[in-house]
């Protein structure tokens, strides 16, 4: 049995889905009690009902991008892993990069179900899981305190050494969060422009031209369904554009690579 095979094994199946399904009971629970406060505050059922609908329904193609990040690294991965990642407490921006960085720093030079070793294995898993712990960590230490600056009125004014100052950590947090993702994304785009600039040869430009030409596709499509959610005003596009900017980026994946051989 190779390592792909003892990967998607039933015991890996059952180990991962007795954590996702104790979970979802949480999630479960979570609702039911919050279903009932609403009740218990007056809220109309229908009204309710109404919003639940909606939820379930805003959730489910968002939802498609999570389940393409499963896909993605089932290959190398197996199935139960990335969907106990990406089913409890993982984001797929997160999950693909530090797999792919730990797949770097062990040598077997990225994802990829030929190349994995058990060792390989137990590091990208180890990595995955220790790197995310620290959100947890942080919000038992500070989450309260946070939290209350958050949900704070955007001009609620502070005292601080006798002056005024408005409070603004929400918008301090949006800014961080957007910065973060933009040296994310930057230092990618370097890496396959550097690798262009200094390799040799076909195979060399093909393999970083690819994903440069499908970033750009990603970002043009994203681009569009901003405009379309100013044009026209439509909230819920919000829910969609992400998961629709993917797709149409693996599509045109498939499609320049069969072009481009």
């Amino acid at each position: 049995m190779n390592l792909l095979s003892q990967l998607n094994s039933p015991f890996m199946y059952l180990l991962c889905g007795v954590i996702i399904l104790f979970v979802a009971g949480i999630c479960i629970l979570f609702a039911v009690r919050a279903y009932r406060a609403g009740k218990a505050i007056g809220i109309d059922e229908v009204r309710m009902k109404r919003v639940i609908m909606a939820s379930t329904t805003f959730s489910v193609l968002p939802s498609i991008g999570i389940l393409l990040g499963v896909i993605a690294l089932s290959g190398s991965l197996g199935t139960p892993w990335p969907w106990l990642r990406l089913s409890v407490i993982g984001a797929l921006h997160y999950e693909t990069q530090m797999a792919d960085a730990a797949a770097q720093a062990v040598g077997i030079g990225g994802l990829s179900g030929t190349n994995m070793t058990p060792e390989a294995f137990a590091t990208i898993a180890l990595v995955m899981s220790f790197c995310i712990t620290w959100g947890m960590v942080l919000m038992m230490v500070n989450g309260k305190a946070y939290s209350t600056r958050l949900t704070a009125p955007p001009d609620a004014d502070t005292k601080k050494k006798g002056k005024k100052k408005k409070n603004s950590m929400a918008g301090f947090g949006d800014i961080a969060m957007t910065a973060m993702f933009i040296g994310l994304v930057s230092a990618y785009i370097a890496g396959y422009i550097g690798t262009i600039v200094s390799g040799e040869g076909r195979l060399t430009f093909m393999g970083s031209a690819l994903p440069l030409a499908v970033a750009a596709v990603a970002a043009a499509a994203m681009g569009f369904f901003i405009w379309l959610r100013k044009k026209t005003g439509a909230e819920w596009l919000d829910s969609f554009s992400v998961a629709a900017s993917m797709l149409i980026a693996m599509t045109a994946a498939v499609f320049l690579r069969s072009i481009l051989g």
